[in-house]
């Protein structure tokens, strides 16, 4: 093994581009230099800031032993899904990383899927901090939008439509597969693996729905936890129609119903979009859906009522797996 890197050699080597001998690429050109005390960094004249971070420790949010370039783009597009929830533009980000070693080849990896994705959306990293300690990353992301077109969680209305990007339920049975609880084919354990491992945040959706969508929310711990975020916040009732669920292929084959159901309804790490609209912006719905290339899909929606949200097959009440990832479980 190579010399014990210190803090700021580490800093130098994996995490400065130009260090890297990489060419600046799009994006950059901030006013500030990783290295410093403080990123001086320039906002748009007449933009608002819409900012997020996430925190992933190794045994709660991802496996020990998992790829390290994939956890890289995960570690970022967690961020960035919460930037397109809100239909904000990334710009910036910030690493908080601790290491129980200064493993070399790890930091590698790590640092080309990060970069991989931030070159991808044009978001640059101008800062940071690195310590020894478990596992653990934590990323603060920094978008831009034009003000009042935030999309928020508490603006959803009685009488609007309940829409969904993708599907969900692929990263949930992806994990169920990697912790030896159903075993897939090896085609569908590789495609729901790579939905856990290496998800891709909706950025171009979120930004086409400014305008368009009255609130949105990535679905990161579950489709009816988050959905009922929005319908704690905005005051009213969610109403999900079970057969309008998208359905992932691994999923619609999967012998075990209930299992299917609960990845589907309760499983996280699936990074989609959920979001409210007025039935009078179905074709625009539609419209962004085909421009940023992901499909939206109706399931439901927003009735008036207590905060909660009923899933209904034939418009009647079925049982659901309610719950959603649990930090802190």
């Amino acid at each position: 093994m190579s010399p014990v890197l210190s803090e700021f050699e580490l800093i130098r080597r994996y995490f400065v581009r130009d260090a890297r001998g990489g060419a600046p690429g799009p994006g950059r050109g901030a006013p500030s230099v990783i290295g410093d005390d403080c990123a001086l960094l320039a906002a748009p004249s007449g933009l608002a800031l819409a900012v997020t971070t996430d925190t992933l420790s190794e045994g709660t949010h991802f496996l020990s032993g998992t790829d390290a370039r994939r956890l890289g783009h995960k570690s970022l597009a967690v961020n960035l899904s919460d930037l397109a929830a809100m239909g904000a533009d990334p710009r910036w980000f910030l690493l908080a990383l601790a290491l129980p070693e200064a493993d070399e080849p790890w930091l590698a990896a790590f640092a080309a899927g990060m970069f991989a994705l931030a070159d991808a959306h044009r978001i640059e990293l101008v800062g940071g901090d690195t310590t020894r300690g478990p596992r653990t990353i934590t990323i603060t992301a920094i978008g831009t939008l034009p003000p009042g077109y935030a999309l928020r969680r508490d603006a959803a209305v009685a009488g609007e439509d309940l829409w969904l990007s993708g599907a969900t339920g692929e990263a949930a049975l992806g994990l169920a597969h990697l912790r030896g609880r159903v075993t897939l084919p090896a085609a569908a354990a590789g495609q729901c693996v790579t939905r856990l491992e290496a998800p891709e945040p909706r950025v171009a959706l979120g930004r086409k729905l400014r305008g368009i969508a009255s609130a949105a929310i990535d679905v990161s711990d579950g489709l009816l936890a988050d959905v009922g975020h929005i319908a704690e916040q905005s005051r009213v009732a969610a109403e999900v129609d079970y057969a309008a669920l998208p359905r992932a292929p691994a999923l619609a084959d999967l012998p075990d119903a209930n299992l299917a159901d609960e990845c589907i309804l309760g499983g996280g790490d699936d990074y989609e979009l959920a979001f409210t609209a007025p039935s009078a912006k179905r074709g625009e719905i539609e419209s962004a859906g085909r421009a940023a290339g992901v499909a939206v899909t109706r399931i439901g929606r927003i009735v008036a009522g207590a905060a909660e949200v009923r899933v209904l097959a034939d418009g009647k009440p079925v049982e659901a797996a309610r719950r959603g990832f649990d930090h802190f479980r």
